[in-house]
């Protein structure tokens, strides 16, 4: 393919300003991948080759292949030996556009002051479908999911609908799906409520973005667990929250140690803290309640995983024990059924209704009817329950397969938390030289997908392990991910 590279690099940002001469490389390497990002230079084109670009822009080849290295780096282009260089596709990269350098320091042309916050909190980089599953963390055992019923359940909507069921549905979610809903609630998690107080939504961050948006005022504190949900503490700072990072013990939110004196609410994972899996206790769930109440504060209940923690010594919700409506509960059946699912609910006190659902139809409104009729049928017919039960044996055998491999390989390396009732393990770093940062990134790029252990810690300053889903690949694919693992380290450490 021909074309003239100068004025496309120029047109995306190219300084050739001889007093700039160190930066030179910088400014060539933006130009690239700007041009790249916005299909100036399409995908599967080749780059001129180093000498002839130099000569062009007149500059040395060598700054000409500083640049292409950090392109090499960033897998915006690839080598073909003995062919040259070709410009790879952005499709399943979450990439952006480069700020200018002051824009990087966080002076973000035309944003408002939420945007800026929201850019700088909250981490959308590093994870694309490409990358292997082994070990995602909240991934079920996608190989097991029924999708021939599933297929069944959509066809049947289609051969029912209406065209009226074509048109605008309601807000808060389609009536069926609620009253099961409810039901299901009601058995499983001791909850009594009214469908007309659940509201169906993408999932718990869905949720609770909407919840957060109605209830806080910039610089209102909210308290956390800590460690916690990073993309929940993202979130809060994002809104300009001041956070009260609480420690966790053997019990759950240790309460006595919030420090806070007025916050706006109390996000919590109360049946299997995230990340350690931890239950808490009764003792400790009557405290909160009574500590809410003395506060007169919220409590965000996040349910995500009572599936796994209850389901051989199951204990009810703090939705079940408040009696005075304090407590808004977060449900979703993206870590049960497939994150693609995008299917969630909440149930938020009657005087809160109004608010959130408001605030619900000027964002992003609905979720999949199709998915939400389907889900109503899947749980009225027992199929989530029977769908359960299959999940839990294969993540048991699963688990076995992987603590044993795990311990015999790894053993030098980690010591691994078994304790976690939930889709996780930990896994502690004991060898010393090894960062969980810097692991989670070197494993990434060879397609073995796992969480530092430390990011989930308010301050960053927490330990220094690996949180690793087991469950989500199957018995020879978890021995060899961990072998692969295993090379990948080895190699690391020299």
């Amino acid at each position: 393919m021909h074309f003239n590279i100068k004025g496309i690099l120029i047109r995306n940002g190219l300084s050739l300003n001889v007093n700039l001469q160190p930066q030179i490389y910088i400014s060539l390497y933006d130009a690239l991948k700007k041009a790249i990002l916005t299909r100036s230079l399409e995908p599967g084109s080749k780059l001129p080759p180093s000498r002839i670009l130099a000569k062009d822009l007149a500059i040395s080849r060598s700054t000409v292949l500083k640049a292409i290295d950090l392109l090499l780096v960033e897998r915006y282009i690839d080598s073909v030996k003995g062919s040259g260089y070709y410009v790879l596709s952005p499709k399943d990269k979450k990439l952006r556009l480069n700020f200018t350098l002051a824009d990087k320091k966080g002076n973000y042309p035309q944003l408002s002051d939420k945007g800026k916050a929201f850019s700088q909190h909250m981490d959308w980089s590093g994870e694309s479908a490409d990358k292997g599953v082994a070990f995602r963390p909240g991934l079920p055992p996608l190989d097991i999911f029924p999708v021939q019923l599933w297929k069944r359940l959509i066809s049947d909507y289609w051969r029912c609908v209406t065209p009226s069921e074509l048109s605008y549905s309601n807000t808060i979610g389609l009536q069926c799906l609620r009253e099961n809903l409810a039901k299901y609630l009601r058995v499983y998690r001791d909850i009594d409520c009214d469908p007309d107080q659940i509201i169906v939504t993408s999932g718990s961050l869905h949720s609770l973005y909407l919840v957060s948006n109605v209830l806080l005022e910039t610089h209102d504190e909210v308290v956390v667990e800590n460690p916690t949900y990073p993309m929940a503490h993202a979130l809060f700072k994002s809104l300009g929250a001041n956070i009260c990072a609480t420690d966790v013990d053997d019990q759950g939110l240790c309460i006595k140690n919030i420090s806070c004196q007025s916050p706006k609410f109390v996000y919590t994972t109360p049946s299997s803290q995230y990340p350690t899996g931890i239950k808490m206790s009764m003792e400790r769930r009557k405290d909160l309640l009574k500590w809410a109440s003395e506060k007169e504060t919220f409590i965000v209940e996040d349910d995500y995983n009572h599936e796994f923690s209850n389901w051989e010594r199951p204990i009810g919700s703090l939705f079940g024990m408040d009696q005075q409506e304090r407590v808004i509960y977060l449900g979703t059946f993206n870590k049960l059924i497939h994150p693609s699912m995008r299917l969630g609910y909440m149930i938020v006190p009657h005087y809160l209704f109004d608010a959130v659902v408001a605030l619900y139809q000027q964002s992003s409104r609905f979720v999949s009817i199709q998915n939400q009729k389907a889900m109503s049928t899947f749980i009225e017919k027992d199929h989530l329950n029977k769908h359960l039960r299959n999940v839990i044996d294969v993540s048991n055998e699963r688990k076995e397969v992987f603590v044993n491999h795990f311990k015999k390989v790894l053993g030098r390396y980690f010591y691994l938390d078994t304790s976690n009732p939930g889709l996780h393990l930990i896994a502690h770093i004991t060898k010393e030289g090894l960062s969980d940062v810097q692991l989670e990134k070197i494993l990434l790029d060879h397609n073995i997908l796992v969480h530092a252990l430390s990011k989930y810690y308010v301050h960053r300053n927490g330990e220094n392990g690996l949180v690793m889903g087991f469950c989500c690949v199957n018995p020879k694919q978890i021995r060899e991910s961990i072998n692969k693992m295993e090379r990948i380290i080895s190699n690391y450490l020299g």
